[in-house]
C-alpha cells in the first residue's frame, strides 16, 4: 500500500465509520473485510448469506468475527426498508410488492442502510456494474444539494513518479459520464478538485485534456474543452485550472514551458480531466497497467452519502483500499 491509502487509514481511525460492503458473498470482499478488520480503521457490515460468507472465510483464513453480517432475506429490517423504499418511489411506478422484493437485493438494502443512518457509506462493484451500483444510490440517496451532476474519479498513484502530487493524481471522468458536454464537463473539474483537496490535502491543479494545446488544432472536440475550461473559469475562479490541454503540457514541466508557458499549472496538473469516457478510461487502464499505478475507484461524487463503486477488476487490497477512501468522505458530512 502507498503512503496515501496509508495516510487516509490514519484519518479513518482518528473517527471510525461503519462501511457496508454489499458483495459478501464474493470472495475479494470477504478477505478485504478481514483486512480493514485487522487494522482496525473502519466498522464493517456484510450483507447476503450468512452461513455462506462465513464459510468462505473459514476456507480462506479470513478473521472478520467483528463484522456484522445480515442477510436481506431474512433481516428484520426489510420489511421497514420496503415501505419506505415505495414511498420514495410509488410517484415513479413503485409498487409494495416490486419495492419488496427489490430491498432483497444486497445493492438497495446497502443504500438503504446508508439513507436510514445504520451505515455511513457503502462501497460495491467487484461483482456488479457500475450501473447497477449508481442506480440504487440515485434513487434513494439523490445529489448532493447544488449539485448537478453525479461524476466519478479514480485516485491513481504512480510509482517511483515525478509527476503531480509525487506520482498522485485524480482522473476524472472515468468510469460514469460517457460523453459530458461543456458544462457538465466543468462541474467534473470543479467537483473533482474538491476530491482532490478533501482525499490528498494539497493544492489541486487542474488540467482539462485535449489532443490540442492551446488552439494547436482546430475541431468540434476540441471546442468542447475549451468552453468547458471557459466555464469552470467562471463557475471556480480562485481554482488553478487550465485547458485545454494535450497530457505531456499538462504534466511535464519541460514541455508545458514549452507549449503554454504563460500556463500557471502546465507541468505541474495532479487533476487530470478527460474529454469523455473513453479517453478517461482508457487513460487510467493504461497508467495502471504500463505504469503500475494504484488505481482507486471509481468513486462516486456528488451524491449525498457516499457510495462507491469498483472495477470488476479489483483486488481485495483495491477493496480495502476503496473503503479507507469512503470513511475520510463520510467523515466530511
Amino acid at each position: 500500500m502507498s503512503a496515501f491509502t496509508e495516510t487516509l487509514k490514519v484519518r479513518a481511525r482518528a473517527d471510525m465509520k461503519t462501511i457496508v460492503l454489499a458483495e459478501g458473498e464474493d470472495i475479494r470482499t470477504v478477505e478485504a473485510a478481514a483486512m480493514v478488520l485487522k487494522e482496525k480503521y473502519a466498522k464493517i457490515i456484510l450483507l447476503g448469506n450468512v452461513d455462506k460468507i462465513k464459510a468462505m472465510a473459514a476456507e480462506k483464513g479470513a478473521d472478520i468475527s467483528g463484522a456484522e453480517i445480515i442477510d436481506p432475506e431474512t433481516s428484520a429490517k426489510t420489511a421497514e426498508y420496503a415501505d419506505k423504499f415505495y414511498e420514495m418511489r410509488k410517484a415513479k411506478g413503485m409498487t409494495p410488492e416490486k419495492a419488496a422484493e427489490t430491498v432483497k437485493n444486497t445493492l438497495y438494502y446497502g443504500v438503504m442502510m446508508v439513507n436510514e443512518g445504520e451505515a455511513d457509506g457503502m462501497v460495491a462493484g467487484a461483482c456488479n456494474s457500475s450501473a447497477n451500483v449508481i442506480r440504487p444510490s440515485l434513487q434513494i440517496l439523490k445529489t448532493k444539494p447544488g449539485t448537478k451532476l453525479v461524476s466519478s474519479f479514480f485516485v491513481i498513484i504512480v510509482p517511483d513518479c515525478e509527476y503531480g502530487d509525487k506520482g498522485t493524481f485524480i482522473f476524472s471522468d472515468s468510469g460514469l459520464v460517457e460523453n459530458p458536454d461543456a458544462d457538465a464537463l466543468s462541474e467534473i473539474a470543479i467537483a473533482s478538485a474538491a476530491s482532490f483537496k478533501q482525499l490528498i490535502g494539497t493544492e489541486p491543479k487542474v488540467a482539462m485534456l485535449s489532443y490540442s494545446t492551446y488552439g494547436s488544432a482546430k475541431s468540434e472536440l476540441v471546442d468542447k474543452v475549451q468552453e468547458a475550461t471557459r466555464l469552470a473559469k467562471e463557475k471556480a475562479p480562485e481554482l488553478k485550472l487550465d485547458g485545454e490541454l494535450q497530457l505531456d503540457a499538462a504534466i511535464v514541466p519541460s514541455v508545458g514551458k514549452s507549449k503554454a508557458p504563460d500556463s500557471d499549472i502546465a507541468g505541474s496538473a495532479n487533476v487530470l480531466i478527460f474529454p469523455d469516457l473513453n479517453a478517461g478510461n482508457i487513460g487510467y487502464k493504461l497508467a495502471q497497467r504500463l505504469a503500475k499505478a494504484e488505481a482507486y475507484g471509481p468513486v462516486l461524487q456528488g451524491v449525498r452519502k457516499p457510495v462507491n463503486d469498483l472495477s470488476r477488476g479489483c483486488t481485495a487490497e483495491d477493496i480495502a483500499g476503496v473503503v479507507a477512501i469512503t470513511c475520510v468522505q463520510a467523515q466530511a458530512d
